[in-house]
């Protein structure tokens, strides 16, 4: 391991593809990793991912836990516990999500500045362990606001316009109605999705700086015609995947 430490990440919803990307790259299946809760959901390879990209260790999560998987917010984020004791102090978190804000489109690629948790779940409910972090958390910057300028001029060097804006993190796996939407736009969402939440609570609970990114894979419920299906998040994602290797493997350089 490098002074610096490895970057973690995690690869959401048809977003995989950084992982294959990596030199030296070895994996190791989540089915075969005690107490590793297995990714169901298409579009998650579930596997742990080690390698280095642009000379920069990094461990990869290709693919994650949900909640409307059946675990529980503490089996969510032992994806998250494994990236910490591997030794990584830096991570880059990214989804799919469905834009709320009516000036994104999908195949935009949004910096998350803060999120709204409404999953009705925390995985650090129950008893603390104090050698992790504290009982009480501050999360005033769950998403450093240092990370968010490098990759806003990273971006800007490779001439992508990344956006910013509030994720907000539901249960499912139900999307939401139109109804939900107009709620959410209205207490200050611009995304909405299914997962991340709970790992960035865990990871400030460690200590951890983090980036977020969402791909806006589709229009949240409502704002245009015709109903969600999980194969169009998947389209786009695809579209998008060539693109986010290029700006990971740009970020993994700079940020720690």
């Amino acid at each position: 391991m490098g002074a610096e430490g490895p970057i973690g990440m995690v690869l959401g919803s048809g977003l995989g593809a950084f992982a294959e990307s990596l030199e030296n790259r070895f994996e190791t299946p989540y089915r075969d990793i005690a107490g590793w809760p297995p990714s169901t959901a298409e579009g998650h390879a579930g596997k742990l991912v080690t390698g280095r990209a642009s000379g920069r260790e990094v461990v990869v999560l290709s693919g994650r836990a949900h909640l409307y998987e059946g675990y529980t917010a503490q089996e969510v984020v032992v994806g998250m516990r494994e990236l910490a004791k591997r030794g990584a102090q830096s991570v880059i978190l990214t989804n799919a999500a469905g834009g709320i804000n009516l000036a994104y489109q999908p195949g935009d690629l949004v910096l998350i500045s803060d999120h709204i948790n409404l999953t009705g779940a925390n995985p650090l409910t129950g008893p603390n362990d104090d050698e992790l972090g504290p009982r009480f958390p501050d999360m005033c910057e769950a998403y450093s606001v240092a990370y968010r300028e490098i990759a806003r001029q990273t971006g800007e060097e490779m001439s992508l316009h990344l956006r910013e804006g509030v994720y907000c993190g539901m249960r499912g796996p139900s999307y939401e109605t139109p109804a939900e939407i107009r709620f959410l736009r209205a207490i200050g969402a611009d995304l909405v999705g299914m997962s991340t939440v709970p790992e960035v609570i865990a990871a400030n609970h460690m200590g951890m700086k983090v980036l977020g990114l969402s791909c806006v894979t589709n229009m949240a419920a409502g704002i245009l015609p015709g109903k969600l299906v999980h194969s169009d998040v998947l389209q786009i994602a695809s579209r998008m995947q060539d693109t986010l290797v290029k700006l990971l493997h740009a970020l993994v350089t700079r940020l720690g």
